[in-house]
């Protein structure tokens, strides 16, 4: 015998970052596991530390952080953790970033301008990070700027049922909040069985998330409109598109988005607005959640536990979508 036969078997381990372990703990629940007790905190200058307290040798390891605020605090913190596990003989790691940061710059529309979403997937390669799982990522070719597998699930079948499931499909029309959308909202306008409308916008390159609506094209009149988008930050897109879409005879508006961001004014201009509801998933923390009465959350922990079971088995996580199809 020139060897040694190993019967050990595979071991799936749960890791979160500080960012939002709560949905760390749902997604652990739905696996019927436990999230790995880990060790963190800042020094006085702000340099983070971490430790886990359990061994991590030869396990397949699966390292939850959404990108939320302070978000570069959120992804150094992920990255130190992918290489704590590198170095502590994981034998795989899936790195699970619910909202992965810097979506949004994913190419240069300007010269001197980086494309910072393809340097964030460098950073996780770089760190160790095997294959990466994420939420409804700002635009489908982000996958291609990682060398490896990107699981990439949708939150849109937990969206779109749960609206279908409040206003009578008939009455409903889609609506894409701008022309980058269009792709977006025509799935769900095949899923509900509705109409589509498209709102017409033109931003102003020199001011960040300031944004003039044009037109509404689609007939809107007498509608409930379901203003589809992957993420709210600052809220003045979508606002001022519902804004259109009550101006060209809309009869309400619902608005949806896989990441509630809500930075700044967001909550404001939110509970302001004329929409009657904002429905979002819980890949990122929603700030002021209580005080938000026209703010519905959904979760994603169910697909999200789905698809880190169907890694650790080797089986297909694209077969969680065909079926909801």
């Amino acid at each position: 015998m020139t060897g040694i036969k190993t019967t050990g078997e595979k071991k799936l381990m749960l890791f979160s970052g500080r960012a939002h372990p709560e949905l760390a703990e749902e997604v652990a629940d739905e696996l019927a596991i436990e999230v790995v007790p880990t060790k963190t905190f800042d020094f006085a200058n702000g340099e983070i530390y971490v430790r886990f307290r359990e061994s991590a040798r030869g396990a397949d390891c699966f390292l939850m952080q959404s990108h939320t605020a302070p978000i570069n605090k959120s992804i150094m913190e992920q990255l130190i953790m992918i290489d704590a596990l590198k170095r502590a003989s994981a034998r795989s790691i899936t790195v699970i970033v619910p909202f992965y940061g810097y979506a949004r710059q994913d190419k240069k529309h300007r010269g001197r301008e980086p494309i910072s979403a393809r340097l964030m997937a460098d950073l996780f390669k770089t760190a160790g990070a095997d294959r990466i799982l994420t939420v409804d990522l700002h635009t489908d070719q982000i996958q291609g700027f990682f060398d490896g597998p990107v699981d990439h699930l949708f939150a849109l079948p937990v969206l779109a049922d749960y609206v279908g499931g409040q206003v009578a499909r008939d009455k409903l029309t889609v609506v894409s909040p701008d022309a980058g959308r269009v792709r977006v909202a025509d799935r769900w306008a095949d899923r509900l069985g509705a109409p589509l409308a498209i709102v017409h916008k033109r931003r102003d390159p020199e001011v960040a998330n300031q944004v003039t609506v044009h037109e509404v094209v689609g007939d809107v009149e007498g509608r409930v409109c379901v203003l589809v988008d992957d993420m709210i930050d600052t809220g003045g897109t979508i606002c001022a598109a519902a804004d259109a879409l009550f101006a060209n005879g809309a009869e309400d508006v619902i608005v949806t988005a896989t990441h509630g961001v809500l930075s700044g004014p967001a909550a404001d201009r939110l509970k302001n607005s004329k929409v009657s509801e904002f429905v979002f998933t819980n890949t990122l923390p929603t700030p002021g959640e209580q005080d938000l009465d026209k703010v519905t959350v959904l979760s994603m922990a169910p697909t999200i536990a789905r698809a880190v079971r169907e890694v650790f088995e080797d089986g297909s996580v694209t077969s969680l979508f065909d079926e909801q199809a």
